[in-house]
């Protein structure tokens, strides 16, 4: 049964074909987020309930209700949030109120489908229309026996009256309604411009006159700096080279971070700079083109073409400060965690109850009279400071949904028990290519990797060539097109990894044991084998299909790599040779050996193919979150890069390629491709000064020629400076894509990171739903070579384009989600230390950038980005003495290209370089509002010398730290205890938190290796 309501369409008979998907697609297609795909449905007292079931492939809406409920578009648009509650079943939300929520009309043809809806039912289920029309309630109330037609509060009162949180929030919405119509009656100045009428501004665009781009507020100076990205026409028909500045709220004209905007350019004269100045909030750093003071185009709002307003995290003010807006003060200002939102005004007589947690609010509108958005209470997530609160609250900024699986869903999942095993069936053996016995298949993967979804083999030919194979799990047998999983995967678009734990894309039977390569276990695959040359590894030929694979080994990176440094010791770590006979275990040793060695061998020339076109080696400061058994934090770990991860990689990189050029070559206006854009040169200029500073020449003409810069900018007494160097290129580059080749031209396919003419993700479809969609091509692409028909419709070029969209926005989710966790639990791992005494708080730091008032810091022990003042709130400048310790004195800064001198008002002076090593001490910056931060101070303007107790823990990371492990416990402990008051405020806190429960993916046990990617907007500082 389906728990969710339907999305039905209301042209009569039609209604029974609806939308399946999550209540939470609608939320997000009201924003315009969410594309939609269309599936038939049907109810549970169908007139012909055999033939409709069979039509439906069995999904019916719940039959365990006493009525149906229709809302229409005003009730959709104003009470979704309470629609959502898990309690309010058998809700249908007609296609034509979905449309009508942007262009509301539709409500005659809304109660039509209630009436046809009814007499579906055969007279039998009452059909409940909730609507907030005076007059739709006079005119339809008593029409249609059968049919209720009634507002939605009395619908609530009627039918829900116990369920108190909706009824609050029904109160809380209403409330913020009436505030708003009593404000638009009122006679307030205004504080902003009114917006243009849409017309005024399609055609103003059209005209050149306006400039359309998506508004990017910069969140290291929210109430000052936004930037505008070119959109559309726009960016390509404008001679602007740069992002164009909005200066100030009132220049942004009531815009939100993430709404697509017009703007209006000023006269060049009223063009202003980037501050460059350090910031209280700064963190980490994007390369950008412009230099301190120059002017960059700079604009104005004139109207938002389309708002992307979503669920915000926000804090209430403390007791002082609602104290201080008057005891019965309704009206109450909170704090977005994220900077770049403005704070919203909401109505609640609840403030001081809710300040201790993190809340979820919506925006309901802007008006030109009000300084501040309207909004009102949604729900409770949790404690500020409790690991599980700030978890939910990354997931809920990230708009990252993670419910259970669905019944109906779990319903489409092969079983696979004790009882039950899943086995190869006949009809798949006779279509499948068997690779059981005659190939030897192995994965490399991380330690504890439960989601592998490819595996590599390679092997002599008859001929003296070889064959490498790359075979990637068969999803897409087990994930039919537009079933209940499909349509859950596309939504969710990718897994989710955070610092302790992951969300899956996929059902845990398919991504953690059906659809995972394990070692010695029958699994569908699909791969890609090549003969190459024996000599010179060049490939003769090419076969692409669906095959049965058995997997010799699940080999770990660490252990590949002792194979194939030749450290044979490693053998007793690996399962698969424990129970073997000696002269066995010798045998397929040196099997294994030869094949990972090969491997190798091919994979490094592969590389050398790419080099020559001038792939790039880019550095991203990644760390791994080390845990215990009990999820305590031991360590953070830099990765550590091993030739057997470049090996893995090249394997998929070519698969990848392949695979591109193939579903390119039979769709040429469908297939799913990535692109990776050249960046703007501007973008380059910093990373060129930097290289500069330390006597290097960085050609960025194009990646060849950057990437032979970077090889030879190397620093023989200093690796570091080349970590440094790598990371700022990857800093100016674009974010790859995907897209659909139909929607650009052949050219602007290329990957300039990889040096490739086409791309794309075929290797990863356990956890990523763009590889589900190549596979699908893929295997069209197989069926149109042997002309035979192709099962299943491809995307149109338009609706490819339209999920590609969508898959990049959770992509991009993704990496913050993940950036964000690791930064939480950087934070825990050095909270609650004495900065003074801690010897793990001081440690070496790497200056590579200079501001006006500071430096930026790279720490390499815990890959850690931060920025350090050197002129302090007091106006006290950094001196270091005779000792190299620094204090806090009246003075000066001088900032020059590539140093900046410090000198106190007695004549002392010191100077910090690009690229100088400095001792750091790093503590805690905590947020009530927001999330905590790293701070970082220089204490010495000498490289640290790491004492002789800590030699050991710098030198080898992956030793479990005991000071760590007892701070942490203390953590746990403290969240224990307030475990035990949780009975004393449950009562409290179910007033107000509507979707408490424990996560179904909480505490898994894989830890992925974390990219600290900077996702950050590129003006970031």
């Amino acid at each position: 049964m389906l728990e969710a309501g339907w999305f039905g369409s209301s042209e009569g008979p039609q209604g029974a074909e609806a939308e399946a998907s999550s209540r939470r697609n609608l939320a997000r297609r009201r924003t315009g987020e969410v594309p939609s795909w269309e599936l038939p449905a049907s109810c549970c007292r169908c007139e012909a309930d055999i033939d409709c079931f069979a039509a439906t492939d069995g999904k019916l809406l719940s039959s365990d209700v006493t009525h149906y409920v229709i809302p229409d578009w005003k009730v959709v648009q104003d009470y979704l949030e309470i629609l959502e509650f898990p309690e309010l079943k058998g809700i249908i939300f007609m296609q034509t109120a979905c449309q009508a929520v942007q262009h509301q009309r539709g409500r005659r043809s809304i109660y039509n489908a209630a009436v046809w809806y009814y007499h579906h039912c055969q007279d039998r289920m009452p059909i409940v229309m909730v609507t907030e029309d005076e007059e739709a309630i006079q005119q339809y109330g008593s029409e249609t026996e059968g049919v209720f037609v009634i507002s939605f509060k009395n619908y609530l009162d009627n039918f829900w009256p116990d369920l108190k949180a909706a009824h609050e929030l029904c109160d809380s919405i209403l409330q913020s309604r009436r505030e708003r119509e009593n404000e638009s009656q009122e006679s307030h100045g205004k504080e902003y411009p009114e917006h243009l009428p849409l017309e005024v501004l399609e055609a103003g665009i059209k005209s050149g006159r306006y400039i359309q781009g998506i508004l990017n507020v910069n969140k290291h100076r929210a109430q000052i700096e936004a930037f505008v990205r070119l959109q559309g026409a726009s960016s390509k028909d404008s001679d602007l080279v740069s992002d164009i500045l909005i200066h100030g709220m009132k220049a942004r004209n009531r815009s939100i971070h993430g709404d697509v905007v017009v703007v209006e350019l000023l006269p060049k004269n009223e063009w202003k700079g980037r501050t460059v100045a350090l910031c209280e909030n700064d963190c980490d750093d994007k390369a950008s083109g412009e230099s301190p003071s120059e002017p960059m185009p700079t604009g104005r709002v004139v109207g938002i073409l389309q708002k992307n307003w979503r669920d915000y995290v926000v804090t209430f003010p403390s007791k002082e400060e609602v104290q201080s807006q008057g005891k019965n003060a309704q009206k109450i200002l909170v704090t977005p965690w994220d900077y770049r939102i403005p704070k919203i005004r909401i109505s609640t007589q609840q403030a001081e109850t809710l300040q201790d947690f993190r809340v979820v609010v919506r925006i309901d509108s802007w008006e030109s009279t009000s300084v501040y958005p309207n909004g009102h209470f949604v729900r409770v997530l949790g404690r500020i400071g409790d690991l599980e609160g700030e978890i939910a609250t990354i997931l809920v900024e990230n708009s990252i949904s993670v419910i259970p699986f669905s019944e109906a869903q779990m319903c489409e999942m092969p079983v696979n028990t004790p009882e039950n095993p899943w086995k190869v069936s006949p009809e798949e053996e006779q279509k499948r290519k068997d690779l059981r016995k005659s190939h030897l298949v192995f994965s490399i993967d991380p330690k504890g990797c439960e989601d592998v979804d490819d595996t590599l083999s390679v092997r002599t030919l008859n001929n003296g060539n070889l064959e490498l194979g790359v075979h990637i799990a068969d999803v897409t047998h087990f994930v039919a097109p537009n079933s209940y999983i499909d349509i859950e995967a596309r939504t969710r678009a990718t897994t989710y990894y955070l610092a302790d734990r992951r969300y899956d894309m996929l059902p845990s039977v398919l991504s953690a044991d059906l659809c995972s390569l394990l070692g010695g276990v029958d699994r569908y695959a699909v791969s890609i084998m090549w003969e190459l040359d024996k000599a010179s590894y060049e490939i003769k030929k090419v076969w692409y299909g669906r095959t049965i694979i058995r997997s010799a080994y699940k080999l770990f990176y660490e252990a590949a790599q002792e194979l194939l440094d030749g450290n044979l010791s490693v053998v007793d770590d690996i399962p698969e040779f424990k129970d073997l006979d000696e002269k066995s275990r010798q045998a397929k040793l040196e099997e294994l050996v030869w094949a990972i060695g090969k491997l190798t061998d091919i994979a490094r020339h592969v590389r050398a193919k790419r080099d020559g076109c001038g792939a790039l080696e880019l550095e991203g400061v990644e760390v791994r979150v080390q845990l215990d058994d009990k999820k305590n934090i031991h360590d953070l770990i830099p990765k550590q890069p091993l030739e057997v991860h470049e090996t893995v990689a090249e394997c998929m990189i070519l698969a990848n390629h392949w695979v591109a050029k193939k579903i390119w070559e039979s769709f040429p206006h469908q297939a799913l491709l990535r692109q990776h854009p050249p960046p703007h040169q501007e973008f380059f200029s910093e990373l060129r000064e930097c290289a500069k500073a330390k006597g290097f020449f960085i050609d960025t003409r194009s990646n060849k020629t950057l990437a032979d810069s970077l090889d030879n900018a190397k620093d023989p007494h200093d690796p570091i400076v080349n970590r440094l160097l790598r990371s700022m290129a990857t800093q100016a580059m674009s974010n790859a894509l995907y897209f659909s080749t139909g929607s650009c031209a052949e050219e602007e396919f290329h990957h300039y990171g990889l040096a490739l003419d086409k791309y794309t993700h075929f290797t990863s479809p356990i956890r990523r739903y763009s590889d589900i969609v190549v596979h699908r091509l893929l295997m069209a692409a197989i069926s149109k070579d042997k002309k035979m028909e192709i099962k299943g419709n491809l995307f149109s070029n338009k609706d490819l384009e339209e999920l590609c969209r969508h898959i990049n926005n959770r992509n991009r989710a993704a990496q913050h989600s993940q950036k964000q966790s690791t930064e939480l639990f950087q934070c825990m791992y050095f909270k609650d230390k004495d900065p003074a005494t801690e010897e793990r708080c001081i440690s070496d730091g790497v200056i590579y950038s200079i501001r006006t008032n500071g430096v930026l810091l790279f720490i390499p022990r815990f890959g850690i980005k931060g920025a350090a003042y050197l002129k302090n709130k007091d106006g006290l400048v950094i001196s270091c003495g005779p000792d190299s310790c620094s204090e806090w004195k009246p003075g000066s800064l001088q900032r020059f290209q590539n140093k900046i001198t410090s000198t106190t008002t007695d004549g002392e002076s010191v100077t910090f370089h690009l690229f100088d090593h400095v001792t750091v001490r790093i503590s805690i910056q905590a947020s009530r509002c927001h999330s905590d931060t790293i701070r970082l101070e220089i204490i010495s303007n000498k490289p640290y010398k790491i004492p002789n107790t800590e030699l050991i823990h710098q030198s080898s990371p992956l030793l479990k730290s005991e000071l760590v492990k007892e701070v942490t416990k203390s953590v746990e402990e403290a969240q224990l205890a307030q475990e035990v008051k949780v009975n004393i405020i449950q009562e409290e806190y179910q007033e107000y938190c509507q979707t408490k429960g424990t996560s179904l993916y909480t505490l898994l046990e894989e830890i992925r290796d974390l990219a600290l990617l900077d996702v950050s907007n590129n003006y970031g500082i």
